[in-house]
């Protein structure tokens, strides 16, 4: 239960984690169990599986739950800006310093900081995080005075760091430091007794957000869900639902509203599939080939990289 007093985002977070299949009920109890710890934790599964979710709940049900829950994102930012925006700087560090800014370590205060996608730092910013890690403490960019570290670290990724540790693009001795507590979080298809109340969790949070009637699902369509491998796991299902409340027709969904590939999937009638739908499937194949690296799925689909960051945003695929 959340803690007393506990607002209404905060029981939103920890309401979303829907466990009804043994393995995700198995992995909100770990999660519970190291919510009270204050060992760095590193969440590792597929995109679209719900990391960042699993932070927030595990901050949300530890004893500092009121403090702030900070996040950076260590992919989407540009290399040259993760290390400011993760340590701060001080007035003149470099050029367009005009004024001292606060990091997110230092924004984090006694709570939590989610380092998202870890496995995108840099070398040298691995070194400096590693410090951080050990010595509790680090200082701003252009600023000699040491700043005490007082949050907890939970670091997510969707890459295989042990390959990239073997590769020598992730430093071992950083993975050892953040993987003191690891919790995996199977995609999806490997936890089918989730897709049920997932999609009528969803359905019911997409119809308010909507300003929509109650809707339900109709027996086709959860069927068709339940037989739907989700190569984009949890964000997938949620995009598929969202499309669908907008679309469809009140009171009830049914499987001709979702994507005829899903339909497809149970053997439910349906149409061809249009070239969107077509380039669709066949991306999230490739990207389930790769295990999600971007520039190997990039170069089998013969397109940029920047091009496939755009059209897996387009199709739900992040």
């Amino acid at each position: 239960m959340p803690p007393a007093g506990q607002d209404a985002p905060q029981k939103e977070i920890l309401s979303a984690w829907v466990a009804a299949d043994p393995k995700s009920v198995e992995l909100l109890e770990k999660a519970q169990k190291v919510a009270g710890a204050t060992s760095t934790v590193l969440i590792r599964g597929e995109s679209g599986t719900g990391k960042d979710l699993l932070a927030s709940v595990i901050h949300y049900l530890g004893p500092n739950a009121d403090e702030p829950l900070v996040h950076i994102d260590c992919a989407s930012l540009p290399h040259e800006l993760v290390e400011s925006e993760l340590f701060g700087y001080e007035r003149g560090a470099f050029t367009g310093a005009t004024q001292m800014k606060r990091g997110r370590l230092e924004l984090a205060g006694s709570g939590t900081i989610v380092l998202d996608e870890v496995g995108a730092l840099t070398l040298p910013i691995q070194a400096k995080l590693l410090r951080v890690i050990e010595e509790k403490q680090y200082q701003r960019l252009g600023g000699n005075r040491n700043i005490r570290v007082e949050a907890r670290i939970l670091a997510l990724t969707n890459i295989d760091l042990e390959r990239a540790v073997a590769g020598r693009s992730f430093r071992e001795d950083l993975f050892y430091r953040l993987n003191v507590i690891p919790l995996i979080i199977p995609p999806l298809r490997e936890r089918p007794a989730d897709i049920r109340r997932l999609a009528t969790h969803l359905l019911a949070q997409l119809c308010k957000m909507h300003r929509k009637p109650h809707m339900s699902l109709a027996h086709a369509a959860l069927a068709a869900l339940e037989n739907y491998r989700f190569p984009g796991n949890v964000r997938e299902l949620r995009n598929m639902i969202e499309r669908a409340v907008i679309y469809g027709a009140a009171p009830e969904i049914g499987a001709e509203d979702l994507p005829a590939h899903v339909r497809e999937a149970a053997g439910a009638p349906a149409k061809k599939m249009s070239l969107e739908e077509l380039e669709r499937a066949y991306i999230a194949e490739i990207l389930d080939h790769t295990r999600g690296k971007k520039t190997k799925a990039a170069q089998i689909l013969g397109i940029s990289r920047k091009t496939l960051l755009e059209k897996r945003k387009r199709y739900g695929l992040l």
